[in-house]
């Protein structure tokens, strides 16, 4: 279920939006039911639909899920039935979780699950005992300790108010008995909506075998209702994420200044110094040190790399051997082969910078291919925009291209060409070949033979 606002969050935006551990909380749940191997998901939409289904998507594209809209926010119960046509008549069960509970892990999902069938049950509640029980629905057993009914805070009595054990919202259901059911849920409550909860105690009147499954660990079924709540996750999902790192052999110099994705990997033997951020699905080799300040997302580094302090990397990829920094930004799929390296104040866009090419000082590299073993001189743009449409350089291996060069894109550099300092270069260049000025001109032709060209 993921079609309320959230209003306790203060929001223009749905709850299940928000992030957690750098992922919508939407997708947490998400992730937790495919590791089931479900049939299908189906994901019950609303407030902000589209915005919710395209994060799911996003996050999952290959995956089979569903989408169903609750037009109007009328309670659980009717949120599960606007699902009715997707579900209604499978001989199946169904799992009902809610979309702003992020920590509820597959295990867990997994051995309700199993309860559910050996009880032949036609509903089984994860319930879980809590100190302070304020704010959810109790879970009543009659005098031999079975399920009775579930009772909402809002129309609880003092005595029931008392109750420890409460419904986490996290159901079994068999799917024709849920819709069955569902069918006669009425709002006759203090909030005039369609509970869920009142399922359970409809099937208990037809006879049905209603169980309950608790929950050994409370901080599964938390939800996030306010952003004290997401900001008390995000530090234990943190500190938990960087225990693991370091138990695997990575050095966490600070672990309580480290922002570390769960789904980051970090080989051995790697630093990862203060005020460190890396994001998604990030993928850092072995003995590598990132240093003070750098922040990484959805990128690979491969071993025995230094990213130097203040250093941006996003969506790119940097060899084995590479240095970057400090203060670079890498970005757009840029690509660092093997042993490269680029220096304070370099971007690079869109762009393959070749096994040992340096581009060491105050460059712009956008939509670029650069061979082996070429030095960027600094100051040099490559100028791949014209007003309208991008363009492509590419520099061939051993190449020179000297300090505050224009390279005016569409063009091609050949192998040892040389550029002169301050050139702005609008043709393309040939191999073994000099040229400088504004615009740049031959210089000298053969580099290799040193055989004098046209001044």
């Amino acid at each position: 279920m993921a079609a309320g606002l959230g209003t306790r969050m203060r929001s223009s935006r749905a709850k299940v939006l928000h992030h957690l551990d750098g992922m919508p909380l939407v997708n947490h749940v998400v992730s937790a039911a495919l590791k089931l191997n479900p049939a299908k998901v189906v994901a019950i939409v609303g407030h902000q639909a589209d915005e919710v289904e395209k994060a799911i998507i996003n996050e999952f594209p290959d995956a089979d899920v569903a989408f169903a809209i609750q037009e109007k926010q009328l309670g659980t119960g009717d949120a599960v039935n606007s699902a009715r046509q997707i579900l209604e008549g499978r001989d199946s069960t169904t799992v009902v979780l809610s979309g702003d509970v992020p920590q509820i892990k597959a295990e867990t999902l997994q051995a309700m699950i199993d309860a559910h069938r050996e009880a032949a049950a036609a509903c089984t509640i994860l319930s879980v005992r809590l100190k302070d029980p304020t704010g959810y629905g109790r879970v009543m057993r009659n005098e031999d300790g079975l399920f009775e009914r579930v009772v909402e805070q809002k129309d609880a009595s003092d005595e029931e108010k008392k109750i420890r054990e409460i419904n986490s919202g996290i159901y079994c259901f068999d799917t024709v008995k849920l819709f069955d059911a569902l069918s006669r849920v009425g709002n006759e409550n203090a909030q005039g909506e369609y509970y869920l909860t009142d399922v359970p105690g409809i099937m208990c009147a037809d006879g049905e075998v209603v169980a309950v499954f608790e929950c050994p660990n409370a901080k599964e079924v938390e939800g996030v209702n306010e952003r004290g709540q997401l900001a008390k996750m995000e530090k234990i999902a943190r500190k938990e994420t960087n225990r693991s790192l370091m138990e695997s052999g990575v050095t966490l110099l600070d672990p309580k200044a480290a922002y570390i994705s769960s789904r980051a990997e970090i080989g051995r033997d790697t630093v990862i110094y203060q005020n460190v951020t890396v994001e998604g699905k990030t993928v850092i080799g072995e003995n590598c040190n990132i240093r003070p300040g750098v922040r990484i997302v959805n990128s690979v580094v491969g071993d025995n790399v230094e990213i130097r302090d203040n250093s941006f990397i996003t969506d790119s990829t940097i060899g084995s051997g590479c240095t970057v920094g400090p203060m670079a930004h890498l970005r757009g799929h840029a690509l660092m082969e093997e042993g490269s390296k680029i220096g304070n104040f370099v971007e690079l866009k869109k762009t393959r910078l070749g096994k040992g090419s340096k581009a060491s000082h105050l460059t712009y590299l956008g939509d670029a291919t650069i061979g082996e073993n070429t030095n960027i001189g600094a100051g040099t743009i490559t100028c791949n925009y014209d007003g309208k449409n991008k363009h492509e350089t590419h520099i061939g291996d051993n190449v020179k291209i000297g300090s505050d060069t224009m390279l005016v894109a569409p063009i091609t550099i050949g192998d040892g060409a040389v550029t002169g300092a301050g050139s702005v270069v609008t043709h393309d260049v040939e191999s073994d070949t000099l040229v400088a000025g504004v615009p740049a001109k031959l210089k000298r032709a053969n580099l290799n033979g040193q055989k004098q060209g046209p001044q």
